[in-house]
């Protein structure tokens, strides 16, 4: 039996949904992918190619640097329970 797994945040290049692509490896170890809402099946690469520029990910911004006084909050419960 077969073990297919959803791939998390994977879209269908068919219907474009997200979340509804899982893969599966066959008997003879080859990768597929498929998708449970229109039925888009294909072999996955093994060593897929990339083309162009990555897109922007939150990984990859420049993180802002920040600034050197910092000040110190304290937060007190107020006794009385008042809001």
């Amino acid at each position: 039996m077969k073990t297919r797994r959803f791939i998390a945040g994977a879209v269908c290049p068919a219907c474009g949904t997200m979340d509804s692509v899982r893969m599966f490896r066959s008997e003879t170890g080859r990768d597929y992918r498929e998708c449970v809402e229109c039925g888009f099946s294909d072999e996955m690469d093994v060593n897929p190619k990339l083309e162009g520029n990555l897109p922007e990910a939150r990984i990859t911004r420049e993180e802002s640097v920040l600034e050197d006084h910092t000040d110190i909050i304290r937060f007190i419960d107020d006794p009385t329970g008042k809001k």
